[in-house]
């Protein structure tokens, strides 16, 4: 009786661990037309919406220069982007999904450039928040 019910056990266990479940979603069709139609609209886009830290921003293209190259000497390991818009060249650094990312940095980085601030970046290419 005392091996027998080891065995009671093992085999029970075993036949326990071989079921499987399956779960059945039902939901409208309004829903699935909908879901489907946001995944097409995710797809075409090829930008997501992000953080950068804008460090400089200056009307003088030698200047902007000037601190591009100081701030990529400085730190190698982030990705610098500039935009021109008229009459100003911004530098902006990282590439960050979330706020809360952009905002460490951004505290590292005004010890240095006590202008810096965060910026929204729309038009940021999915790769980027990779690195």
């Amino acid at each position: 009786m005392k091996l027998l019910t080891p065995t009671i056990f093992l085999l029970l266990f075993l036949f326990v661990s071989t079921l499987s479940a399956q779960v059945v979603i039902e939901e409208e069709p309004a829903v699935s037309r909908m879901m489907t139609s946001y995944k097409e609209v995710n797809k075409s886009k090829n930008t997501v919406e992000g953080w950068r830290i804008q460090v400089f921003a200056t009307a003088d293209r030698q200047q902007f220069d000037r601190v591009k190259r100081s701030f990529e000497f400085r730190y190698p390991n982030i990705a610098t982007n500039w935009v021109h818009d008229k009459p100003y060249f911004k530098l902006r650094a990282g590439a960050f999904a979330t706020k809360l990312e952009a905002t460490r940095m951004l505290h590292v980085l005004k010890k240095e450039y006590a202008g810096a601030y965060l910026a929204v970046d729309k038009s940021m290419s999915p790769m980027e928040l990779l690195y």
